[in-house]
């Protein structure tokens, strides 16, 4: 199946490659973005973009007019210390911004709503790994606080107005295109400085882990679950998968594997660990497995590709 699909965020490091995969799917595709963090060179001909704030009132008369099959929000607040800082900020973009979506796509009758949520941070920190889409919800940022605000917005737009969605809980998403300068993205940022010469700073003693997923893995993800026949929602898990590997990779790891797969050795450094950072996180994804998902780059071939395109570009 293919159609008509509305990407927010599409010119994104993780929306642009969503738009590469469901353009490759044969849909008609058309990204908004504002570009405050996108870039208009991710997007590949055949994507129609519009330059567009997702709280703007403009975004009815864009609906009304392409009449979407499907809305794959991806546009985003998602550093958590200017949340931290600028809550009002960060909801104004996460829930309002969503809302705004949500009520063009009911009025327009889109058949699926795609809402990226997040693994890392709905979660809080978690006694048991993998952590499962079912794991109490315990965020502890205004970031994971909106994010699964607005989980619950979609659940209320389902059960009231039947607007169908789904929501993916990320793991640390990297690849080609990540902004090495965000908040988020170790490995584009070891990419980077392993690419100039430059030492390596880890925060603490390195021993926090992380569930590395790679970003065309997950494109895949948004694509199997874009048609995926799902169930009447009793609750919010119940239509919502998570995204990753299932694995963890401490942060000492990963810096070595980087050195490993790029040739390249640098100093690495040890700074005063980060108040508040997660310490451990890694995402059970057996239920898109079973929905036939399967991870097609291991970390190795992942961060091995990663690095050779960090690696071609200059500041």
């Amino acid at each position: 199946m293919s159609g008509k699909v509305l990407v927010t965020g599409g010119a994104g490091f993780i929306g642009s490659h969503v738009c590469d995969a469901y353009l490759a799917g044969g849909w008609e595709v058309t990204a908004v973005d504002d570009l405050s963090s996108g870039r208009r060179e991710n997007l590949p001909a055949g994507v129609e973009f519009v330059e567009l704030d997702i709280r703007s009132d403009r975004l009815g008369d864009l609906f009304r007019e392409r009449g979407f099959d499907v809305v794959n929000h991806h546009a985003a607040q998602i550093d958590v210390r200017v949340s931290v800082d600028r809550p009002r900020h960060d909801a104004s973009i996460n829930i309002d911004g969503l809302l705004n979506l949500i009520q063009n796509a009911h009025a327009t009758g889109v058949g699926r709503f795609v809402y990226v949520s997040s693994g890392g941070v709905v979660y809080g920190e978690p006694e048991d790994l993998p952590v499962p889409e079912t794991a109490p919800k315990l965020p502890l940022s205004p970031y994971g606080v909106s994010k699964l605000t607005g989980e619950h917005y979609l659940h209320y737009y389902r059960k009231i107005h039947g607007q169908p969605y789904v929501a993916l809980r990320y793991s640390n998403v990297y690849g080609p295109r990540q902004d090495p300068h965000g908040e988020a993205g170790v490995v584009a940022i070891f990419s980077q400085r392993l690419r100039d010469g430059e030492g390596i700073t880890i925060y603490g003693a390195g021993e926090q882990t992380r569930d590395y997923v790679f970003v065309k893995d997950v494109a895949r993800a948004n694509m199997l679950v874009s048609t995926l026949e799902l169930p009447d929602p009793a609750g919010l898990d119940d239509v919502a998968f998570n995204v990753g590997t299932s694995e963890q990779t401490s942060v000492n790891e990963l810096a070595d594997l980087m050195m490993e797969v790029s040739g390249r050795e640098v100093p690495v450094e040890h700074a005063a660990a980060r108040p508040g950072e997660l310490q451990h996180s890694a995402l059970d994804v057996t239920r898109l497995r079973d929905a036939g998902w399967r991870q097609e780059a291991d970390l190795r071939v992942g961060l091995a590709e990663t690095y050779e395109s960090i690696a071609g570009v200059r500041d």
